[in-house]
């Protein structure tokens, strides 16, 4: 079978029943290289956790505040794993609206990406309030003690936008994930068989289940579109509300949505290349599926750079004193290394995919998506940091922010945190839609083989 836009795979072998089993196969015994990799994940959090904990015992004074900067590290991370999960719901949910055939075979990736940085993502604002157990205190409910959510709080405004996309990307995560989990009991066996008979809730693929299932997929992707754009734009919100140079700025939402979709598709990428080598789904997500995500990654990755050339030209033309001085301290001031490996990692570096040979290549788009991915951590510790460290209204109360090692040891245990619960889902939950990669194969005809 010739490899087309919407066939996953190159091959004669790729039937409904390879398929099956080809992904079934995921859930069996893991190798070493898995195991080294959820290691490897348990140990960052670990790091993570035991920093935390001092962090609690002794107080914010371990991270690295200085005034003015009181937004640092912790709600870098915060932006940065919000942006993360987005592309989750454009490949999951737009692409499936507008029936792009070559998602079927990523977008499970991609959601459970979503879900999973989320949760990474609402652990940071937590982190930053100081004294975590009062957390409940930013949940917007009236209640006997009086107390009452300050609305033109960022918190409150996070709370909200954290709170509506985990809850909807969740539900279309588990629902789009029922009919897979029973094809996969039906050729399990052990434990798992009785986990996926409780999990598929009854499924057995009568026509009534899925024309329910298709229409509330289809409500769900409806629902889950305008997320993209309004959960990003209210995180956008929390600095361009202020007066902050180099903050304010109109251009923030579609400016921070563009930049969460290309560091998502980054990390798509980045999650995929494993997957396909330790699972051995080379047949199933070939090289047109990365290929289409790497011009994904170039098309949000060329609205970024016109936004940075917008802010850079906006900051000189406007004749704002201030503003200028903002953005030549972000160029030329003490975090010069920040703003150039933003600027390298973001704008100049995805112009390689302009080329097929680059888009083609697994290592290459490995390599940049890993780079993608820490310069748009870097643009928003220069969007945050680096803006408020070159307040220029109050000269005197610059400061150059040094993060600690608090700091530094929350973050690895983020990402520790994320990649252990990415690990354990793909392990035991189907990585790849094994309905929706059937419904872009060609009908079986009479004579051909339908057992790989």
């Amino acid at each position: 079978m010739p490899e087309t836009a919407t066939a996953p795979a190159r091959g004669t072998r790729v039937t409904y029943d390879f398929v099956t089993r080809a992904i079934a196969r995921t859930l069996g015994h893991p190798g070493k290289g898995y195991f080294a990799l959820l290691g490897s994940a348990v140990t960052l959090l670990a790091v993570g956790i035991g920093c935390l904990l001092l962090l609690l015992r002794y107080g914010l004074g371990l991270a690295g505040y200085s005034h003015p900067v009181y937004w640092a590290v912790y709600i870098t991370c915060f932006v940065f794993w919000v942006g993360i999960a987005h592309s989750g719901t454009l490949i999951s949910a737009i692409l499936f609206l507008f029936r792009s055939g070559w998602r079927t075979a990523v977008y499970r990736t991609a959601e459970a990406m979503t879900v999973f940085a989320v949760m990474t993502a609402g652990l940071f604002p937590l982190i930053h309030i100081g004294r975590q157990w009062y957390f409940y205190w930013l949940i917007p409910y009236p209640n006997e003690r009086g107390l009452w959510p300050n609305f033109k709080s960022p918190l409150i405004w996070d709370e909200f936008a954290i709170g509506t996309y985990f809850t909807v990307s969740t539900v279309f995560l588990i629902m789009g994930l029922i009919p897979d989990i029973a094809a996969a009991r039906d050729v399990v066996s052990g434990w798992r068989k009785k986990l996926y008979a409780i999990t598929s809730l009854g499924w057995r693929g009568t026509n009534e289940q899925w024309r329910h299932y298709t229409r509330g997929y289809l409500y769900l992707a409806a629902l889950a579109t305008p997320l993209v754009l309004s959960v990003h734009s209210v995180v956008s919100w929390d600095f361009a509300m202020a007066i902050v140079p180099g903050w304010h700025a109109t251009i923030f939402a579609p400016y921070f949505v563009a930049g969460a979709i290309y560091s998502g598709v980054a990390m798509v990428i980045t999650l995929l290349v494993p997957i396909r080598k330790l699972f051995r789904l080379e047949e199933l997500i070939t090289v047109h599926h990365f290929e289409n995500l790497a011009k994904l990654c170039l098309l949000t990755g060329m609205i970024v750079a016109y936004a940075y050339c917008v802010e850079y030209f906006t900051a000189w033309f406007g004749g704002n004193p201030a503003e200028r001085a903002a953005f030549w301290y972000r160029a030329f001031g003490p975090f010069w290394w920040a703003s150039w490996t933003m600027i390298i990692c973001n704008a100049f570096l995805p112009q390689l995919l302009w080329f097929k040979p680059i888009r083609t290549s697994i290592l290459a788009l490995f390599v940049i998506s890993i780079f993608v991915n820490i310069g748009m951590w870097f643009e928003r510790f220069v969007i945050i940091v680096v803006s408020l460290a070159g307040e220029p209204y109050e000269r005197f109360a610059n400061a150059t922010y040094n993060p600690t090692w608090a700091d530094w040891g929350i973050m690895a245990g983020s990402f520790g945190w994320f990649f252990m619960w990415f690990l354990l889902f793909v392990k035991n939950f189907p990585a790849v839609s094994i309905s929706e990669v059937k419904e872009v194969l060609p009908a079986p005809t009479r004579g051909t083989a339908v057992h790989a």
